[in-house]
């Protein structure tokens, strides 16, 4: 069974999430693994490809695989909204453990048809595929218009009927970036949907959502939870007391260790080895 489906039908038996955690460089992977190390507990390892501009994607496979190689808990590198069949399947090629197709913005149909032909190609070499359907917008602020498109659960149970996805990322409120205000999370939604499908489900936009509404959303389904804001956001707060460069990385390290601590918690992802 492909690595990134078993993990997450662990967390669903659980009824916990995992956290999938975006490196940019090695500092913020080896912190990740510090802490799934320390709390012996399973890691989600990814890289997006419109992180590209801040690291290589050779770099990042080098990066993933040396993480990997070295963990003694289950990691899974994984590929975050993969935009083009091109990018996903250099990903497949070169070791990825599974691998996201966003097609949100398109249709459904062409999301489908999109879709369905990154499955057969990944699952031909033992990759799992996350998709997304409805589509999670970025940097809302509260009260005003967002670009959020809710997932519908009638479409839901048909999308993964048709592709086969390994797992679904959902649109029920959140957003990728910052937030002005604390996001209006769509619980009806979310559980529609998880009555409605099998599938293990995902949910983007973590950061800065609340505990609270994290917490709900893994209660009510969710089995894996993207954060990469308070990562970076984190890692450089109250570092403007210091110029000594070796103390402000081990300060870095230090910050996104502690955000990655938290969501653990926050996501019980305890549950899972017990």
């Amino acid at each position: 069974m492909y690595l990134l489906k078993n993990l997450l039908e662990e967390a669903k038996k659980a009824n916990c999430a995992i956290p999938s955690c975006n490196f940019i460089d090695f500092l913020t992977a080896k912190s990740y693994l510090r802490v799934a190390e320390k709390r012996k507990l399973p890691l989600i390892l990814s890289f997006a490809q419109a992180h590209q501009e801040y690291l290589d994607f050779d770099e990042a496979v080098l990066i993933g695989k040396y993480i990997k190689s070295i963990a003694n808990v289950p990691v899974n590198l994984h590929l975050d909204h993969g935009e083009d069949f091109e990018t996903i399947k250099k990903a497949v090629d070169n070791g990825f453990d599974s691998v996201m197709i966003d097609a949100s913005m398109k249709s459904f149909d062409e999301n489908v048809k999109l879709t369905r032909k990154v499955v057969e190609y990944a699952h031909g070499k033992n990759v799992a595929v996350e998709a997304e359907l409805g589509h999670v917008g970025t940097g809302i602020t509260y009260s005003s218009n967002s670009d959020n498109i809710y997932t519908e659960p009638n479409e839901a149970k048909i999308f993964v009927e048709k592709t086969e996805v390994d797992a679904l990322a959902v649109s029920i409120g959140t957003a990728h970036g910052k937030y002005k205000g604390e996001p209006k999370i769509s619980f009806d939604v979310l559980e529609k949907i998880n009555n409605e499908i099998d599938t293990p489900l995902v949910l983007h936009g973590g950061s800065s959502s609340g505990d609270e509404n994290l917490r709900n959303c893994v209660i009510k389904g969710i089995t894996k939870v993207n954060i990469y804001t308070d990562f970076v956001t984190e890692a450089v707060r109250n570092l403007e007391n210091t110029d000594d460069y070796f103390k402000l990385k081990e300060e870095m390290k230090t910050n996104v260790e502690k955000v990655l601590d938290h969501y653990y918690d926050v996501f019980l992802t305890d549950r899972i080895s017990k």
